[in-house]
């Protein structure tokens, strides 16, 4: 294990991109922020800047939901047909297809993930969820209902009801998987018929510019899509609390997440939350054990362990505990860790300094509580970019930090186990519910403890198996709401009931 830094040929295309100060997008035009401002954003690989970026304040988050606000009341938008809506969506899809090495190439930049997961995955299952979602613009569809009332036997009414969009909808997205955050809210929210204005995270906020690019190329009317980079405590803020969003779907931390509850009761504005995690991963003894081991490694140290369902507590049948420990420090010591834009890396950097020491910080606290790095344990070598071992750690207990708290890195773990029953309680004993994960031979078993795991995704024999028509969220702490699948429309739409004395 080694980090990988030989220098890389960057596309021409992409080189020009980065090379330029980048704007905002308001109302279908490119702009300067009000304030004249810019913000760095960097490379995570090397710590050096990679490209400035219009700094959005208040002032421009208020001229991107007046934009937005009227492509809603009065724009062509509110005029234009599902079946072109979908079509429209279609083709902005069938762009970033023709433009995928780009936009995996300003991913793997902006965030410091390898190449050739964004090629495989983010940007396909971006492009996949602007298809999805489409195909639903034409779906959206109210009911009759038969009127029986009591007190008025001799009357009959027809009775119905709408779907409609909820209106301007605020968006803030996180900066683990960028481009694809940015398609879980936007293609939802342009199916039901919304406009937008889109906050992506300060760490990462290229790919999103480059896709509203493409919103333009694509010939979406003004005001639909506005993308206004900036920070969270002055852009989120204003976008969360401003009397003319509707709605506000936020994707982030459960601290951030509450902060956005409390900025939305001024108008009351719909809200939902996809939060943090802190995910328990079961093997029991009678697992495919191979198996196991490598989708264990994988729950954690998949995108450096930035991932808000990672299996970061991994619970082993006491047997097999040391074969499994084992098994998975020895897929984290072959992890080749670098530069995402080097063929051979499967781990790249951690998104920024801060966070690296925030997870550097949690292992120190995690070995000074008595926990024992089997592997790992500390910042990798001397490099300037924001680099961090892949770390198992065990001596752990319940009532740990690390065991409790979100550390958002490729830290795990790892705890033996005897009694299924005790493991329940032990598995639902934090403020998070997000995902889980168990491994088993025994399907009778597996369906068992899945209905006992409180938490929004179950992956049997599996992890991390993301589909446009899954949805996907949190119970407790963890979040408000579904994203993908038809459960999201719901996010997006409000019902009307029309009755009618006939």
């Amino acid at each position: 294990m080694g980090i990988a830094v030989s220098p890389i040929q960057i596309d021409s295309r992409v080189s020009d991109f980065i090379s330029k100060p980048r704007k905002m997008l308001i109302d279908g035009k490119w702009m300067d922020a009000a304030s004249g401002k810019t913000f760095p954003t960097y490379n995570p690989a090397t710590g050096e800047v990679l490209a400035q970026v219009a700094e959005g304040d208040r002032q421009d988050i208020d001229a991107a939901v007046q934009a937005a606000r009227k492509a809603f009341d009065s724009g062509p938008w509110s005029q234009m047909t599902p079946s072109d809506r979908g079509k429209l969506i279609w083709k902005l899809a069938d762009l970033m297809e023709q433009h995928l090495e780009e936009f995996a190439t300003i991913e793997t930049l902006d965030n410091g993930k390898p190449l050739t997961v964004a090629r495989a995955a983010d940007v396909p299952l971006a492009i996949d969820m602007f298809r999805y979602m489409a195909g639903w613009a034409t779906k959206l569809e109210g009911t009759t209902i038969p009127i029986s009332m009591p007190h008025a036997a001799n009357s009959s009414y027809f009775a119905y009801t709408l779907r409609e969009p909820v209106g301007v909808v605020g968006q803030i997205i996180p900066w683990n998987f960028p481009l694809l955050m940015a398609a879980w809210k936007l293609a939802p929210a342009l199916a039901c018929g919304c406009t937008v204005v889109l906050k992506p995270a300060e760490q990462t906020p290229l790919s999103a510019l480059f896709l509203g690019e493409l919103f333009v190329e694509a010939g979406f009317p003004n005001g639909v899509v506005n993308i206004v980079p900036g920070f969270g405590e002055t852009a989120g803020a204003a976008l969360a609390a401003h009397e003319l969003v509707d709605k506000i779907a936020f994707t982030g931390s459960t601290e951030v997440g509450k902060l956005i509850v409390n900025a939305a009761t001024g108008n009351l504005k719909k809200v939902s939350l996809e939060l943090g995690g802190k995910s328990p991963n079961v093997v029991f003894k009678d697992a495919d054990l191979n198996g196991a081991i490598s989708g264990s490694a994988s729950a954690i140290f998949f995108n450096q362990g930035q991932t808000c369902c990672a299996g970061s507590r991994l619970f082993v049948e006491r047997s097999v505990f040391d074969q499994v420990i084992e098994g998975v420090a020895a897929k984290a010591k072959k992890i080749n860790v670098g530069s995402g834009l080097e063929p051979k890396t499967a781990m790249g950097p951690l998104v920024s300094e801060e966070q690296l020491q925030r997870v550097c910080n949690y292992l120190e606290i995690g070995l000074s509580e008595g926990a024992t790095a089997v592997t790992g344990g500390k910042k990798m070598g001397d490099s300037k970019g924001y680099f961090v071992e892949p770390t198992v750690l065990v001596n752990t207990k319940d009532d740990m930090r690390v065991v409790q708290e979100e550390i958002f890195g490729p830290v795990v773990t790892a705890v033996p186990f005897d009694d299924p029953e005790e493991l329940m309680a032990r598995a639902n004993s934090t403020i998070y519910g997000l995902a889980a994960g168990i491994w088993t031979k025994d399907i009778s078993k597996a369906h068992r403890l899945a209905a006992s795991l409180r938490a929004g995704t179950v992956w049997i024999n599996c992890y991390n198996v993301f589909d446009a028509a899954l949805p996907f969220g949190g119970y407790k702490q963890s979040g408000w709401g579904r994203e993908m699948g038809k459960d999201v429309l719901q996010l997006y739409t409000q019902t009307k009931a029309v009755c009618t004395r006939l």
